[in-house]
C-alpha cells in the first residue's frame, strides 16, 4: 500500500497542467475501493458523453423519440469541433447512428445533434443533463454542453463520473455492448473505438468512455468483468493516452484483489424525472415511423395472462430443446381468444379463466411424447425483419426471442425466430413480417426500452 501511494504520488505530483484524480468502486455493490483526489472538481471533457447517452436512453424509454427517429442536422452541429463524424447542416441521420458516433468515436457533432433532437437545443439539453447529474446523486457536476469541450462552469468529479459509469451499465444493460465495440457503422461510415487500444489489451475489459483536452488531460472511466466481479475505475488527468491506459490497468487490478470473488449485487436505482417538466422542443424531428408524439406503454392483458417471472421460469426450467414447442403452445393458445387485445389502441376481451396456465401446465407435465410445433418455411411473401441485437451467447438470444415472442403476440404471432452467429456476437432476428407489422413491433419495443431494429429485404 505503501509503494503505491507512492507511485501515485509521483505520478500525480510532476507538475503536470490537469490535476490527477482516481477512484475505483466495485460495481456490483457500490463499494469505494480506492480514491485519490475524487470529489475534486475538474474537466470532464468526452467524459461528458456518458450523460449525453444516458439522457437520450431515457428520453428513448419515455417515448420522446426513437432509434429510427430522423434528425436534421443543425449549422451549430455540424460546426462542432473535432472529434467528429462529419456531419453536414441539412443532413437527415437516425438517432442509433449518432448514439453509436457519440459511444463509439465520440463525435463532438453526434452529440450536440443528440441533445438537440431531445430537447431542442443544447443549452436546454445541457440543463436536463445537469437535473439528471442531481437525480443520480452526482451533486458537484453541472454540464454546459453535450460533448465536453472546456467551457466555463462545465465541470464534474471522479467520483460523480464513476457513478454515472455504474448506472450506465445497470439502468440500460440492452445499449451497454455499443461502449466495447472496437468499430461499429455510424451510418455514413465505420468509426473505431477510441477506447479500442484498452479493450483489446485488459482481460475483461468493455467499456466505458474516454475523454480528453488540453484542460483536463487524458481521461477515462473503464469497466471490467472477471467471473462474477465487476470493477470500474476512473481516471481524470492522464498525461497522454499510454499513461493513462496503464494507470487504469493498475487500478483495475487492485480492485479485482480488493474485491470479494462474491458480493451480492446491489443495483443502483434508476431515477424517474417523470414528474420534473421537459422543456418544449422548438425544433421539430422527423421520425422515419409514424407514431404518437409519446409512446404509452402497451394496454395491460387480463389477469391470467402469463407474467414475465412465469415466461422467464419456462424458459430456464424446460430442456431447451422442447422450449420452443411448449412456448408454440401457450402462445397458440392465448392467440385464439386474445388477439383483440396486441394492440395497445384495441380494447382488451377477457379470456376464460386458466387458458394460458392451462396450456402451459399441460406441456410441461406431460412431456413425452415430444410435440415439435414447426412454422411454415416459408415467410408468405413477408420479406421483412426486426433486429434485437446481437449477444454473448447463443442461449441468450434465444431467451430473447422466446420472451419478446410471447408479449409481442399481436405484431409477432406469424414471424419465424432466427439467431445468426455474427462476427460480433449472436443477433436475435425475427423475421418473415410485412413492413407494417416489423414497423410496429419495433415501435413498440422501443417504447419498452429495448434495442430493435426493422430491416427491409435484402438486408
Amino acid at each position: 500500500m505503501g509503494l503505491l501511494f507512492l507511485v501515485v504520488s509521483a505520478w500525480a505530483g510532476a507538475g503536470y497542467a490537469a490535476p490527477y484524480a482516481a477512484m475505483v468502486i466495485d460495481a456490483r455493490t457500490g463499494e469505494v475501493l480506492h480514491s485519490r483526489n475524487a470529489d475534486t472538481r475538474l474537466h470532464p471533457a468526452s467524459l461528458t458523453k456518458m450523460m449525453t447517452l444516458y439522457v437520450t436512453f431515457d428520453a428513448i424509454r419515455r417515448g420522446e423519440l426513437t432509434l429510427d427517429t430522423k434528425v436534421q442536422i443543425s449549422r451549430k452541429a455540424a460546426a462542432e469541433q473535432p472529434s467528429k463524424l462529419g456531419l453536414k447542416a441539412g443532413q437527415r441521420i437516425s438517432v442509433r447512428y449518432l448514439i453509436r458516433a457519440a459511444a463509439v468515436k465520440s463525435a463532438n457533432d453526434a452529440a450536440t445533434a443528440l441533445g438537440e433532437a431531445v430537447s431542442g437545443s443544447e443549452a436546454a439539453f445541457a440543463r436536463r443533463m445537469t437535473a439528471m447529474a442531481k437525480a443520480l446523486g452526482m451533486n458537484s457536476t453541472t454540464f454546459k454542453n453535450a460533448h465536453g469541450l472546456t467551457e466555463n462552469g462545465h465541470l464534474s468529479t471522479a467520483s460523480d463520473m464513476t457513478t454515472l459509469g455504474r448506472h450506465l451499465i445497470y439502468d440500460y444493460p440492452q445499449y451497454y455492448n455499443l461502449f466495447s465495440r472496437q468499430t461499429t457503422h455510424a451510418g455514413v461510415k465505420q468509426v473505431s473505438n477510441t477506447n479500442r487500444r484498452l479493450l483489446a489489451a485488459y482481460k475483461g475489459a468493455d467499456g466505458i468512455k474516454t475523454g480528453y483536452t488540453r484542460a483536463a488531460g487524458f481521461n477515462l472511466v473503464a469497466s471490467a468483468e472477471r467471473g462474477n466481479e465487476r470493477i470500474i475505475a476512473t481516471v481524470f488527468g492522464g498525461t497522454s493516452t499510454a499513461a493513462r491506459n496503464a494507470r487504469v490497468a493498475e487500478l483495475l487490478d487492485m480492485g479485482f484483489k480488493r474485491a470479494p470473488s462474491r458480493a451480492k449485487l446491489r443495483k443502483p436505482q434508476r431515477p424517474d424525472l417523470g414528474a420534473t417538466p421537459i422543456e418544449p422542443k422548438v425544433i421539430k424531428v422527423a421520425p422515419t415511423i409514424t407514431a404518437r408524439r409519446s409512446s404509452p406503454r402497451p394496454l395491460q392483458r387480463p389477469e391470467q395472462a402469463p407474467s414475465e417471472d412465469l415466461l422467464l421460469a419456462i424458459v430456464e426450467s424446460v430442456d431447451n430443446n422442447v422450449v420452443q414447442s411448449r412456448v408454440e403452445v401457450a402462445t397458440r393458445a392465448a392467440q385464439t381468444t386474445q388477439l383483440a387485445a396486441v394492440a395497445a389502441t384495441v380494447t382488451p376481451v377477457r379470456r376464460p379463466q386458466n387458458l394460458v396456465q392451462a396450456a402451459i401446465d399441460t406441456s410441461i407435465t406431460k412431456p413425452e411424447p415430444r410435440r415439435i410445433i414447426t412454422r411454415a418455411s416459408t415467410s408468405g411473401g413477408r420479406h421483412w425483419s426486426i433486429s434485437l441485437g446481437r449477444y454473448t451467447t447463443r442461449n441468450t438470444a434465444e431467451r430473447l426471442l422466446l420472451k419478446t415472442a410471447l408479449q409481442e403476440i399481436g405484431t409477432l404471432d406469424e414471424a419465424l425466430r432466427k439467431v445468426v452467429n455474427r462476427p460480433r456476437g449472436w443477433e436475435a432476428n425475427f423475421v418473415g413480417l410485412s413492413q407494417d407489422k416489423a414497423a410496429l413491433a419495433c415501435q413498440r419495443l422501443t417504447a419498452r426500452g429495448h434495442e430493435c431494429e426493422v430491416r427491409g429485404p435484402g438486408a
